[in-house]
């Protein structure tokens, strides 16, 4: 593995890890490589004093690693790094007042970032033009916004009516949306002077415009956009347009049946981008492809390859506030080649695609997950983050000519060092109908060969999305508190193919579930599981199949769901994203009622013996708590049974992930104080009834 070499002197462990440890945490984010290959400038996460929040730094490293990081930014909430393309200038991120994050320019050669942008609603990240000499943006100011904001005046506050025309009205962890509101692509001068520079609109309309890039001469501007006005009627599709530096009309650019992510632009006019043709009919899960785009014609360089292009790993330490970085599709300058993230089963690599063949060379390899990159304009060097399931990420340059990792950070190795951390065990097993499917095994620290352990088996939600190598705050202090911990990946699951991912299609949850039971089974059978106490959770589409286990079996003592579906006519009607096309459900539940009753956990209830634990968020839009725990909570109380809800004023569908420090750590103790009393009989009475 490839980190191993590198953490070689963390072997030197003193204690099993715990839930406050997270306050300690430090995540990297949003590697940014400088032109000239010698500096990667990145953001730090820490934890403020308070944990209630999250604060953020911009730092840089040199990528011969010969030298520490150092910090550029005081913080607390700088982020989003961009060089320009001499290398001598950062422009980053930054709040101010209640405009949202400005662009600011931050002189290498020393001195304060200088703000250049002042606009209502505030600036996305930073897009250099070639020459250095303008920047683009998204910006989604309303007109009367930018006026009002012109004129010095404060911004209007929000009206306590809303009237909704649109049947995507609001998003977790964005709160509502304004239909006035367009994301448009602005451009400011990059000098910088006393005070901030005006921007100029390039786009306007009643469509949003993302991912900005200037074309190689600075003559134009490329962007992806969906021009449909209400689109969750329609099969995805997004298209790639191009238009004056200085705005005028639109030329399309790439246009295929379907969605368009991630173009990356490359010699004479070829254009290499992630996604799919749509088929003829719906799939709840469409595994994206790669693709060039040249001579109006759209070529598959991934047709024989059947796992995701880009995709992630599921874990529960993605950089919160730091930002999504950067995953681009890296051009060789001579158009022969691109590189680009691939997930196969749970592990991400950095693979190199011939354009002409669609041949593969993998540029890194191990049981780990490249979150973000990005490369210098010859391709030569890229700077990235990697973790592993014992690592949070660090940042490493990466030759690419030679495939040669340096690791430049070791943010966490002063905590790490202290900490007695678990490596999973892969292992594969046979389901119900012969069906191959991945599991992970964590063994308690200091497991012993003939004991009895107590089994926690965890269910990833999405449902397409991937469990893999990646660390896992939650499991590694399962294991620490004595746990087994089991984590499959069903199918259902992404980085096995587009046929393992789809064919849960109308029939979720169901053989899913089977595939759960037989991991149980599977790790039963070795011997050092005690049967009369497993637990089980899991959380969005995984508390869902929780709800779904204990209303079809009794084997598991104690069980907790978090943020899940248990009333799938509840949740068609109430989460923040439209279902209107037939890709879960072949019909509505006004038309055909039965398809919801039938995959819902809370019409099951009557059969559920399992004391039951429901996390919710209290502004979950995604999975409403109306409509999931909450059901499920009310019905069992009513056949008093044994169930309690645990609620979380404030927070998103994102509480585990980026929710308050606070708060998840509460989450954790909940989680472990409910399997503590009923798997270990430990003498917990906090949820008892007064």
């Amino acid at each position: 593995m490839l980190l191993g070499c590198a953490h070689a002197r963390l072997a030197t462990q003193q204690r099993a890890i715990s839930d406050t440890d997270l306050f300690a945490f430090r995540w990297v984010a949003g590697p940014q490589i400088s032109p000239d290959g010698k500096q990667v400038a990145y953001v730090l996460v820490t934890v403020n004093a308070k944990h209630d929040g999250y604060e953020t730094s911009i730092w840089s490293v040199a990528t011969d690693g010969a030298s520490p990081p150092r910090r550029l930014t005081a913080g607390p909430h700088d982020g989003a790094p961009r060089w320009s393309p001499d290398s001598r200038t950062l422009a980053l991120l930054r709040p101010v007042g209640d405009d949202g994050a400005q662009l600011f320019l931050l002189p290498m050669a020393g001195g304060e970032a200088v703000q250049l942008s002042d606009i209502a609603k505030g600036a996305s990240p930073a897009v250099w033009s070639p020459d250095g000499k303008t920047i683009a943006f998204v910006n989604s100011a309303t007109p009367e916004e930018i006026a009002q904001k012109e004129k010095g005046g404060a911004a209007p506050k929000p009206q306590d009516v809303r009237i909704v025309t649109r049947a995507v009205f609001r998003g977790d962890d964005e709160g509502y949306y304004d239909p006035a509101e367009h994301a448009h692509i602005r451009t400011v001068p990059a000098g910088v002077g006393d005070k901030p520079q005006a921007a100029h609109q390039v786009t306007s309309g009643a469509f949003d415009e993302e991912t900005p890039v200037w074309s190689s001469d600075g003559a134009r501007i490329y962007f992806t956009s969906n021009r449909v006005a209400e689109p969750y009627y329609y099969a995805p599709d997004a298209n790639v347009y191009a238009v004056p530096a200085a705005g005028g009309s639109l030329d399309t650019i790439v246009d295929i049946d379907g969605p368009v992510f991630g173009a990356s632009h490359g010699p004479a006019g070829a254009v290499a981008f992630r996604g799919w043709v749509n088929p003829p009919a719906a799939r709840s899960y469409n595994q994206q492809d790669l693709f060039v785009w040249r001579g109006r014609q759209a070529k598959n360089l991934s047709a024989d390859y059947d796992f995701d292009v880009g995709g992630a790993v599921l874990g529960d330490q993605a950089p919160p506030r730091g930002g999504e970085g950067s995953s681009p599709i890296v051009w060789a300058p001579d158009g022969k080649s691109v590189i680009v993230a691939t997930t196969e089963h749970g592990r991400s690599n950095l693979v190199r695609f011939d354009v002409a063949s669609g041949a593969r060379q993998p540029l890194t390899t191990g049981d780990h997950a490249v979150l973000a990159y990005s490369a210098t304009p010859d391709a030569r060097t890229l700077a990235l983050t990697i973790g592993d399931p014992t690592h949070l990420p660090d940042v490493y340059a990466l030759d690419a000519q030679t495939r040669r990792l340096t690791q430049l950070t070791h943010v966490n190795d002063s905590l790490f060092s202290k900490l007695q951390l678990v490596t999973p065990e892969d292992f594969w097993y046979t389901s119900f109908d012969g069906t191959k499917v991945e599991t992970w095994i964590l063994k308690p620290p200091g497991f012993t060969a003939g004991k009895k352990y107590p089994l926690i088996l965890n269910i990833h939600g999405g449902p397409h999305t991937a469990y893999g190598y990646i660390f896992f705050h939650e499991m590694q202090w399962m294991a620490a508190k004595g746990y087994v911990v089991v984590y499959p990946n069903p199918r259902g699951s992404t980085t096995y193919g587009q046929a393992f991912g789809n064919v849960i299609q109308y029939k979720y949850p169901g053989d899913d579930y089977k595939d759960l039971m037989v991991a149980v089974d599977s790790v039963l059978a070795r011997g050092y599981v005690d049967r009369a106490r497993l637990g089980v959770t899991g959380g969005s589409g995984g508390g869902l199949l929780t709800d779904w286990a204990v209303s079809r079996t009794h084997r598991f003592a104690a069980a907790v769901s978090q943020r899940d579906v248990a009333d799938w006519l509840g949740f068609w009607y109430t989460a923040d994203f439209a279902l209107f096309r037939p890709t879960w459900f072949r019909s509505t539940p006004f038309h055909d009622p039965q398809e919801f009753l039938d995959r819902s956990p809370v019409r099951y209830v009557d059969s559920v013996t399992t004391p039951m634990m429901f996390i919710l968020g209290e502004e979950d839009y995604r999975a409403p708590p109306s409509q999931g725990g909450e059901a499920m909570f009310r019905a069992l109380k009513y056949l008093h049974k044994t169930a309690v809800m645990v609620r979380f004023a404030g927070e998103s569908h994102e509480l585990s992930r980026s929710g308050k420090p606070v708060h998840r750590v509460e989450r954790l103790r909940h989680i472990l104080n409910w399997f503590d009393k009923y798997l270990q009989g430990k003498p917990i009475t906090l949820y008892e009834a007064p």
